[in-house]
């Protein structure tokens, strides 16, 4: 980096997770050679939450896979990064950003990346020992060193994707596990009841225990420490640990001080470029207006924090980047592997075509509207992402029994 580059405002991203990290690494493979700051809330070096309730929490993947990038990588490239460090105001007129430790930043562009929050619901006993919620590293660590040993009576608060992945795991590292949610179905707001019993039915068959639709009441503890659960239904649940996953809420207050426009997280237009335009904003804090949709969407997943990490560090450098990607996710509970793929907003009216075997648990589904593919899952059936997403993204119209038949290939539809 050279003298003049180093004295210049540079880049600032201001959160440690997948998108920033993503950020800062674009940003040099484009051959950026100015000032990277990174700073991060958080002690650790920027990783990636996907495994935290999959392989890391199960104690089947290490430390190494929740980097995106080494921690020598940030050194070696000139990324300066600043763990253990909040923001704590931007000022746009001044481009310029303050820090929990009294310093300041300047900043030519600005990349807001700050992630989301769990759902705090304020159950009576929340502030027990033994009750946990579920987002960071920390969390995951934790979580890990206790149910590892096994014998646990957990109650398990959420019945969504995470709830439902920490509930496999738990079990299957041998704890006692009951799940809570308001949904009927587990899953069923996002797939569906038929779809949401497949994977209920394989946890019941583990031995996971489900009280729904339910929630807690109360949570009561002896000594200070969680005891049981009394659930909205009346039941009482032996519970020595408690785990609360009920959604995240968009870490935006940063942004809304700043005088950004606010809806749902951070609104951006498709390149990710905020109200004010210095100022960009990516990952789940991110509500990005969609080309293919017309319709603004935040995503909580992996693939589009990386994704708009991506574009986002592109449209600091004044390139034309635009976030067209259809949103992916993707879950593994017992022997169920997913992946996911397309627009959940536009699932509600559709369609449902199985292709293949619910009983057997191997299919795709797809959901239809109007002809046309706007989502696709597929379960325990390997190599058909590109496939799916090609259906969506073109958006041309199929014949469901077409559609339904395993021996029509996806490329012919």
């Amino acid at each position: 980096m050279s003298e003049s580059a180093a004295s210049e405002p540079g880049m600032v991203i201001i959160g440690g997770g997948l998108a920033g990290a993503t950020a800062a690494h674009t940003l040099r493979s484009e051959g950026y050679t100015g000032q990277v700051t990174i700073v991060a809330e958080e002690p650790e070096t920027p990783y990636q939450r996907p495994p935290l309730s999959k392989g890391f929490l199960a104690g089947k993947e290490g430390e190494d896979a929740l980097l995106p990038y080494p921690a020598s990588w940030y050194p070696e490239h000139n990324v300066t990064l600043r763990t253990n460090t909040a923001a704590t105001a931007i000022n746009p007129a001044r481009h310029a950003v303050s820090l929990t430790d009294g310093s300041e930043l300047s900043y030519a562009k600005l990349l807001i990346a700050t992630g989301a929050s769990p759902r705090v619901i304020p159950f009576p006993g929340v502030d027990l020992d033994g009750v946990h919620y579920f987002r960071s590293k920390a969390d995951a660590v934790g979580m890990k060193e206790l149910l590892s040993a096994g014998g646990h009576n957990l109650v398990m608060i959420g019945s969504g994707w995470i709830g439902m992945e920490i509930a496999a795991t738990a079990r299957e590292l041998g704890n006692n596990v009951t799940l809570l949610g308001l949904e009927e179905v587990p899953l069923s707001i996002a797939i569906g009841n038929e779809l949401g019993a497949v994977f209920a039915a394989r946890h019941e068959e583990a031995g996971v225990k489900f009280v729904l639709p339910s929630s807690a009441a109360e949570i009561k503890g002896d000594g200070g420490h969680v005891t049981e659960v009394i659930t909205t239904t009346g039941e009482t649940l032996p519970a020595d640990l408690v785990i609360v996953a009920v959604g995240v809420v968009p870490n935006s207050a940063l942004a809304k001080e700043a005088g950004l426009e606010i809806n749902n997280g951070i609104q951006v237009d498709s390149s990710l470029q905020t109200s004010d335009p210095d100022i960009f904003a990516a990952g789940d804090v991110a509500n990005s207006l969609h080309p293919v949709t017309g319709a603004y969407a935040r995503s909580e997943h992996w693939a589009n924090a990386i994704a708009s990490g991506k574009v986002a560090a592109k449209s600091m450098l004044g390139q034309a980047a635009v976030l067209d990607d259809i949103p992916y996710f993707y879950t593994d509970q017992f022997d169920l592997g997913m992946e996911y793929s397309g627009f959940g907003a536009l699932t509600k009216n559709a369609q449902v075509v199985i292709r293949g075997s619910l009983q057997q648990r191997e299919f795709i589904a797809f959901w239809v509207l109007e002809g046309r593919v706007v989502a696709g899952m597929n379960v325990n059936v390997w190599d058909v992402q590109d496939g799916i997403k090609d259906l969506i993204s073109s958006a041309r119209t199929v014949d469901a029994a077409k559609l339904a038949d395993p021996q029509t290939p996806l490329g012919e539809l």
